[in-house]
């Protein structure tokens, strides 16, 4: 089930998002206020997935493997937002 919904993940991010709010308690216990959710879930919904995996998989601690999955999330992020820019541009 886990690999399931990583791919579906990658594909529609922000409903799995919903979806796991909906169904869980994850994003309450990987963050303290909601406001970092919902920004997450408007602007880097990648970034938020992976942060709220990291910190609930490596016991509030984000280094190591889950660091760079971070990374790459909020790279992904910036290269959505940046990429339209580009495009708009053209």
């Amino acid at each position: 089930m886990p690999i399931i919904l990583a791919i579906v993940a990658l594909a529609v991010p922000r409903l799995v998002m919903f979806f796991i709010w909906l169904l869980t308690d994850w994003f309450g216990l990987a963050y303290r206020s909601t406001i970092w959710p919902v920004l997450g879930f408007v602007f880097m919904p990648y970034t938020t997935l992976a942060y709220m995996a990291a910190m609930l998989n490596n016991s509030r601690h984000v280094d190591g493997f889950w660091l760079v999955l971070v990374v790459v999330a909020a790279v992904v992020d910036l290269g959505h937002w940046g990429g339209g820019w580009h495009y708009r541009r053209r």
